[in-house]
């Protein structure tokens, strides 16, 4: 009878019933001194806490974590895609930022796309796949950072690839759908549905091919992956397919270490790398929203929701005209992140009406498929880590026996002459995954991070207003009902009239988007499109961090 009476109190409880914290909050924060680890899958967090238990920083656990996710989470990311991280070196006491992203072929070019009577760049098949960046990514960080052996590093996803893991409830939700759209292109059902149907919720999938690949890259460094026979059958494959990348892409392929930028938002220093990401899009939405006294404008209001939005919408056009490969384009990073022309921004912001958008978004980019992670050691040392196929199992393109898919992060060039983003060979992409962090007075107060396509730099402000304006701790910054919008121009070219539609998750009120439409604004739901967050705070004053982790995936956040 007891037994029973537990099972009935555990079913009922809701977060509403906490004892402690915000009506929304799923868990308290996870605290702890000498290391933490935030990602969104219980094995890569424990792989990363194995790695700092054992002697290991917190650039080597986030390497084994990141390995560990392209096991354990192959529908979001693998070494066939890219990789940003942000981190703080404790030892100079200062923030480095990594572009581990890929170019496109050397051989592909605008007219072939174009000749081809192409709009823009399909999702899937060969012509998408640009040179996967994760794997110099690692060895960059580690060559700069690391102590622990790569072999060491990379042994927990080697093992979970061959001995196999049981496959949880969000990969096995997207698992099926990926395999019914992709299942046509080679070599995908062999690795991804070996038994002819895509592993359902709890049964174990193993990838030995995987796991023969990453122990030539634990052993062979990142010239295996690069240059050796991985390199060659990459090459071999894309011929044969109808692709272009080829072995002198990845051959000729680097990392770029590069200064992160940053804005002051109310005695906070807010950390994001330039573009070709999307960063900067947080630095400028915040410098907009600086100019509204929040003290006085309660969270989920109206006039909050307002703001917030339009503020995206006037951003989002600048991400569209100039957000691209610098290489390329000259983009004028500095005045779009000062603090006079947000004013000038700010100013055309009507407080109650919403401004009519008559450019649009890619639906495409609001589909990204990323994890992101954030780990910290007992030594200060702190990681932002995001890494992506782009969509869902990426360009559908498995190389023969290697185990993992190729990214498509190709279909985010515009195939508009003369625009920033516009396709050239030998060029990085627009890219939407970003890492972040913030500093206060010149030390680490929190490394986060949001994944989830266009909607990463919303994601990213609301976090960072939600601790810094509305006092909530890490995770009550993640649970909270969160705000998207969908409308505006996008850097792939797309462009639709209107105002777009404010999609929001439950827990406002209906006379909160009541008042929103009043204000012209469209109103809706959106199933599953609000990213995934992690964190890791640090508090100086009694030297312990808080990491926090999403609650609507499948993350786990632990410390020691």
């Amino acid at each position: 009878m007891l037994a029973g009476a537990l099972l009935v109190c555990t079913v009922a409880t809701r977060a509403q019933d906490r004892l402690t914290g915000k009506s929304f909050a799923t868990r308290t924060v996870v605290m702890a001194q000498h290391g933490m680890v935030c990602t969104s899958h219980p094995l890569s967090t424990q792989a990363a806490i194995d790695v700092l238990r054992k002697g290991g920083n917190a650039i080597d656990a986030a390497i084994a974590a990141n390995a560990m996710e392209g096991v354990v989470e192959p529908d979001m990311n693998g070494i066939g895609g890219d990789l940003f991280a942000i981190v703080w070196d404790a030892k100079t006491k200062k923030l480095y930022g990594l572009n581990a992203s890929g170019r496109s072929p050397y051989s592909l070019t605008l007219s072939e796309l174009t000749k081809r009577g192409l709009t823009h760049i399909p999702a899937a098949g060969p012509l998408p796949v640009s040179v996967p960046g994760c794997v110099d990514g690692w060895y960059e960080l580690h060559k700069r950072f690391g102590k622990t052996p790569m072999p060491t590093i990379l042994s927990h996803a080697i093992r979970y690839a061959r001995e196999g893991f049981p496959v949880h409830d969000e990969a096995a939700y997207y698992w099926s759908s990926m395999i019914a759209r992709m299942g046509k292109y080679p070599n995908v059902m062999d690795v991804y549905a070996p038994t002819g149907a895509a592993p359902k919720r709890g049964e174990l999938f193993r990838n030995p091919a995987l796991a023969n690949t990453l122990d030539k890259i634990a052993t062979g460094g990142r010239d295996a992956f690069y240059k050796g026979d991985i390199a060659r059958t990459i090459d071999g494959f894309m011929k044969k397919t109808g692709g272009f990348l080829s072995y002198r892409d990845l051959a000729e392929h680097t990392s770029d270490w590069v200064d992160p930028v940053s804005t002051n938002y109310r005695g906070y220093d807010v950390w994001e790398l330039p573009p070709n990401g999307q960063g900067i899009a947080v630095l400028q939405m915040l410098n907009i929203l600086e100019g509204y006294d929040f003290k006085t404008i309660p969270w989920g209001s109206p006039e909050h929701i307002h703001r917030f939005v339009e503020a995206k919408k006037l951003v989002f056009e600048d991400r569209a005209k100039y957000y691209a490969d610098p290489a390329f384009a000259k983009i004028p990073v500095q005045t779009l992140i000062s603090k006079p022309y947000a004013a000038q921004r700010r100013a055309l912001i009507n407080p109650d009406r919403a401004a009519v958008a008559v450019e649009a978004g890619n639906p495409a980019l609001k589909d990204g498929d990323t994890i992101y992670l954030t780990v910290a050691d007992g030594e200060g040392n702190m990681v932002s880590l995001i890494q992506s196929n782009y969509r869902g199992f990426g360009s559908g393109m498995v190389p023969d026996g290697l185990g993992f898919t190729l990214q498509n992060r190709g279909e985010l060039y515009s195939l508009t002459e003369g625009q920033h983003n516009t396709y050239a060979p030998h060029k990085r992409p627009f890219h939407t995954i970003i890492p972040a962090f913030i500093t206060k007075d010149g030390q680490p107060f929190m490394s986060f991070g949001v994944m989830g396509g266009s909607f990463q730099p919303l994601g990213h402000v609301q976090m960072v207003m939600n601790i810094v304006d509305f006092g909530m701790n890490p995770q009550e910054a993640g649970d909270a009902p969160r705000i998207d919008h969908a409308g505006g121009s996008e850097p792939t070219g797309e462009r639709i009239d209107g105002v777009g539609t404010i999609t929001l998750e439950s827990g406002y009120s209906y006379e909160t988007i009541r008042a929103l439409m009043q204000k012209g604004h469209n109103v809706g739901y959106g199933l599953g499109g609000y990213g995934g967050y992690q964190a890791i705070l640090y508090d100086a004053k009694n030297k312990v961090y808080h990491g926090a982790t999403e609650s609507r995936k499948d993350g786990h956040a632990a410390g020691f």
